[in-house]
């Protein structure tokens, strides 16, 4: 079987995100400024004091995006809850993936690497929160094509069911699940994924996928905080995925609370 070069060979960054933040953050400001500029003589044959109020509005708005952006910044950089981890989290789900994304769009950049680099964000975020969790309320969620297509015995729903035959990845994530007693679950889908969440009632994921499917997982979970690991794709999307079982193990380690 011949392969295909769609695979991550390097951890995403941060950095492409955080750049992409401050590129937003001046667009807001500008923005700001412009709705000021433009109808201020507008607003003066109202009342004479009404520009100066608007624009002492206008300036408390540009300096929350600005100071919100710096904070974003410092909290990904230092791996500290500084203040308002949470907020921050949804601000950036909510609100910048959507316009990043566009600005991303706008100036060329692909989608997946925006992507990676949220997800590496957002990893960011949650693991700076310094939580501490039982196994017991820690879900490992996969994707189905992380099993061979050829596997005759289907571990979607209880991934025991493997003979530990060694030839993905399935062995070694059951043997995290015991080293751990850490509950991992395969979904076929974002909708099985979610019936399984809603079920188990974790109070933290930690899931395998893509970046277009953990992009849209995070969203879909918050505020239910997920750690996201991307699969390796070599013979494509959606067909004998890999994942790095090392990189689930430290994402657990700096989660469990043994």
């Amino acid at each position: 079987m011949t392969k295909k070069t769609e695979t991550i060979t390097a951890p995403p960054r941060k950095r492409l995100f955080v750049t992409l933040m401050g590129v937003t953050c001046l667009i807001v400001v500008a923005v700001i400024f412009l709705a000021w500029w433009i109808p201020n003589r507008g607003l003066a044959n109202i009342h004479p004091n009404l520009p100066h109020v608007v624009g002492i509005i206008m300036m408390v708005l540009s300096g929350i995006a600005i100071l919100g952006t710096g904070l974003l910044v410092l909290t990904t950089a230092l791996g500290k809850d500084l203040v308002l981890t949470r907020f921050m989290r949804l601000v950036v789900i909510k609100f910048l993936l959507p316009v990043i994304e566009f600005v991303g769009r706008v100036i060329g950049l692909d989608k997946d690497r925006i992507r990676q680099s949220f997800i590496a964000m957002n990893n960011s975020l949650v693991t700076s929160q310094r939580m501490k969790i039982k196994p017991d309320r820690i879900l490992v969620l996969l994707p189905h094509c992380i099993q061979l297509s050829d596997c005759e015995i289907k571990v979607t729903g209880d991934i025991h069911k493997c003979v530990q035959c060694g030839r993905c990845s399935i062995k070694g994530l059951v043997d995290i699940g015991k080293k751990y007693s850490i509950d991992i679950s395969v979904a076929t889908g974002g909708t099985l994924a979610r019936k399984v969440i809603v079920e188990k009632r974790p109070k933290l994921v930690l899931a395998v996928a893509c970046e277009r499917d953990l992009t849209s997982g995070i969203k879909d979970c918050y505020p239910l905080p997920v750690i996201g690991i991307l699969n390796e794709r070599p013979f494509g999307p959606c067909f004998n995925t890999f994942v790095d079982v090392n990189k689930i193990d430290e994402a657990l380690h700096l989660v469990l609370d043994k």
